[in-house]
């Protein structure tokens, strides 16, 4: 092998190296995890919790790293109809996964839930990194019935980031009330999209809601 060719060798080992890792980090995967609503099978009222919210109730959070779920929850009570400006009763928990699974009481590998697997852009993971941590350091909002919960907050926090289509949080909150209506609108969308989506059956010890 004459010096020419070993050189033009070693230059195209280098691209290679140099280019593949940057392509990889072009895009990366999130999770955003939904707990089915539910509430005891009458056998079983005096040993299972209620929960909030019961058959239209629920939770939901976006794990933004491996074992890293931000999902909003109120802290200090509940509201009414939310707050504008202070008093908030309102806080973004980064909890692992087993916790987010648990929050209601119920065993984590005993809940009905649904994991729906988006592909994003190195940007839009960057600015939702960047998001979560403004937002926990200063909720941006109030929990209240009337008002941003969980389902709305987590959309209003993958639109913040470009993932999904922004609304104001007059139009957010009452389209996205309670974890079941985001939840349709994020399997349509998987499903145009090819995400992976992985389930997983609850306790037969409660009921729990349907798709």
């Amino acid at each position: 092998m004459n010096s020419r060719t070993l050189y033009s060798l070693l230059v195209l080992v280098g691209f290679f190296i140099v280019a593949f890792p940057v392509k990889a980090q072009d895009s990366t995967f999130i999770k955003v995890h939904f707990l089915y609503g539910s509430v005891p099978v009458d056998s079983f009222k005096e040993e299972e919790p209620e929960w909030f919210g019961g058959l239209l109730g629920g939770h939901v959070g976006i794990e933004i790293d491996t074992n890293r779920v931000l999902h909003f929850v109120p802290q200090g009570g509940l509201h009414i109809i939310g707050r504008v400006k202070k008093n908030f009763k309102s806080h973004f928990a980064q909890s692992d996964t087993t916790s987010f699974w648990g929050i209601f009481g119920t065993p984590a590998d005993s809940v009905k839930r649904l994991s729906v697997e988006m592909k994003v852009s190195a940007k839009q993971k960057h600015d939702l990194d960047s998001i979560a941590i403004a937002y926990r350091s200063k909720v941006p909002y109030d929990y209240a019935f009337f008002g941003m919960r969980c389902a709305s907050a987590t959309y209003d926090v993958l639109s913040a980031a470009g993932i999904l289509k922004y609304y104001h949080p007059k139009v957010n909150y009452p389209q996205h009330f309670y974890p079941a209506l985001f939840r349709k609108k994020l399997l349509a969308r998987a499903e145009d999209h090819q995400w992976d989506l992985y389930r997983r059956e609850g306790t037969y010890r409660r009921k729990w809601e349907e798709d």
